[in-house]
């Protein structure tokens, strides 16, 4: 668990280590200026470049986008199939630049009802940025943080039943061990975007002590600035982690 307020690269100023992000508002976007629901989530995965872009400047070390949850499934098919679309055309398009740029990418969630080919896809940019060290890019695709969590649960009573694992045993760093996120610190700062104020079954184990923005921005609108405005906040606050600021302390 990260509990440390220093930059990425050791330095004096407080540079959160890990951002996630909660892209929301496409739909909304293109809605009020007339355009299909699609075109927002095509302008939406130009905001996840810039916003790659800003966060390898900004040296933060690990950006966790959430792309697709377990529950838009239940949109109409013609949007599920417009995002997985999008997602292969993210990687055939830009995988190599995001190798170039030393990203190494990272995804989480279920391959549950993901089609072979976007599968085979994800493995293939895994592979290709997995000794790159410049940034951690996590994609949380068809991601759910109650599914989660159920999943580890299951993870470790199988243990329990086999012998192998006393219940004794089951602690916060086991149990965060058998999470998709295992070996990713936990976030810093999570930023939602769209002017909407819940987490929307987003890394709940991993944000118990993580500092919340809600922008209200639209993804697509979304840039270098916003992250700055994100971080300033940020910046300005106290991470106790449940004790006492210094100063009260004192």
């Amino acid at each position: 668990m990260n509990t440390q307020d220093a930059a990425p690269g050791g330095g004096p100023d407080r540079t959160p280590r890990h951002v996630a992000i909660i892209m929301d508002g496409n739909g909304r976007w293109a809605t009020e200026r007339g355009y299909p629901r699609g075109e927002g989530h095509r302008r939406g995965v130009e905001a996840v470049k810039r916003t790659v872009k800003a966060a390898i400047e900004l040296r933060i070390a690990t950006l966790t986008i959430f792309s697709f949850s377990s529950e838009n499934w239940r949109r109409p098919r013609t949007e599920v199939d417009d995002l997985m679309g999008l997602m292969k055309h993210f990687i055939r398009r830009d995988l190599e630049e995001l190798h170039r740029e030393g990203v190494r990418i990272r995804v989480i969630g279920s391959t549950e009802r993901v089609d072979p080919e976007l599968l085979q896809l994800i493995e293939h940019a895994k592979e290709r940025t997995a000794s790159n060290a410049k940034i951690d890019l996590v994609i949380a695709f068809n991601y759910g943080s109650r599914d989660e969590i159920a999943a580890a649960a299951r993870r470790l009573a199988t243990r329990v039943q086999a012998g192998t694992l006393a219940p004794s045993e089951i602690t916060v760093e086991s149990f965060g061990a058998a999470l998709d996120t295992a070996g990713i610190p936990d976030p810093d700062l999570l930023i939602r975007t769209s002017g909407e104020l819940r987490l929307s079954n987003f890394l709940l184990w991993q944000s118990a002590y993580t500092e919340l923005v809600f922008l209200d921005v639209y993804w697509p609108e979304f840039g270098r600035a916003h992250l700055e405005e994100a971080i300033r906040s940020y910046c300005g606050r106290q991470r106790r982690f449940g004790g006492l600021s210094g100063r009260v302390a004192r």
